[in-house]
C-alpha cells in the first residue's frame, strides 16, 4: 500500500511541475515562434515534449530529495 501512496505523489508532482513549466513558457514560447509556426505540430509537439522532459527530470530529483530527508521511503 506504500508503494501506492508514492507513486501517486510522484504523478502530482509530476502534474504541477508540468503545469508550472506550461503556465511560466507557453506565452514566450507562442510569441518566439510566431503565430503561423505554432499552428503545425511538429513545433508544438517540440515544446511539449520539452515540457514533459523536465517535470520528470524535476519529479525525479525531489523524489530523490524527499527519500534523502527521510519524508518518503520505497
Amino acid at each position: 500500500m506504500e508503494k501506492v501512496w508514492v507513486l501517486l505523489i510522484a504523478v502530482l508532482i509530476f502534474a504541477v511541475f508540468a503545469f508550472l513549466l506550461w503556465k511560466l513558457t507557453s506565452s514566450d514560447a507562442k510569441t518566439e515562434y510566431g503565430t503561423k509556426m505554432w499552428k503545425h505540430w511538429p513545433t508544438r509537439l517540440s515544446y511539449y515534449q520539452g515540457v514533459i522532459f523536465y517535470s520528470a527530470g524535476l519529479t525525479l530529483i525531489s523524489m530523490f530529495l524527499l527519500k534523502w530527508a527521510n519524508v518518503l521511503t520505497w
